[in-house]
């Protein structure tokens, strides 16, 4: 629509949606920063925990209690998905990480929320962290087995015998889902927008 007038009464071009609102881009550039950042961290705090339990847990040995009938630390090579979930698919779920990364990365182009930013920078940490692993971690060729070794409440659950062993990568997939969900369940886009029922 022309509806600006430059002098001598010819018609102006309005700016473009690309050149449009400076604090808009500016805003969004924060927030991938955000995402970038959150993500970088949990992938590091992913790869230091894992170096420092290889170096000091036996693997499959005893384990070391750290709060008694909480919390203890136990070695495992975990071939599976997160918390040990289908073991023997090991290639499938490489190539799901090596999606979910992309994905993720593709998406920030449309971010303008804050809680999606947080959601996607957990996301986008734990699949890093675990893809690190399939990618360098013996057997390798996409097979490489991810290192688990935090354990909670050993022999207190009821319906299972124990509690799947995991790790840092492995919390912040599964706390990024969750909140995920609740996002979408609450209406909240990637954009910024918020659709409400009728």
């Amino acid at each position: 629509m022309r509806d600006l007038q430059a002098e001598g009464g010819a018609p102006v071009e309005p700016a473009s949606e690309a050149e449009a609102p400076a604090p808009v881009a500016g805003a969004r550039r924060k927030l991938v920063v955000l995402l970038a950042c959150l993500a970088l961290g949990i992938y590091a705090a992913d790869l230091i925990t894992k170096t420092i339990v290889l170096r000091t847990l036996p693997e499959y040995g005893p384990p070391t209690v750290v709060i008694p009938e909480v919390l203890q630390f136990r070695l495992i090579f975990n071939s599976g998905a997160a918390f040990s979930i289908g073991t023997g698919m090991t290639i499938i779920f490489t190539i799901i990480a090596a999606s979910v990364v992309v994905a993720i990365i593709r998406t920030a182009r449309k971010l303008r929320s804050l809680p999606w930013a947080i959601v996607l920078g957990m996301l986008l940490g734990g699949a890093l962290g675990n893809l690190t692993d399939r990618l360098f971690r013996h057997p390798g060729g996409l097979q490489g087995h991810v290192v688990d070794f935090i354990e909670i409440f050993p022999g207190h659950w009821p319906i299972i015998e124990n509690f799947p062993i995991w790790n840092i990568a492995d919390a912040s997939i599964v706390c990024g889902g969750i909140l995920a969900v609740i996002l979408a369940w609450r209406g909240y886009q990637i954009d910024g927008t918020r659709e409400t029922g009728k």
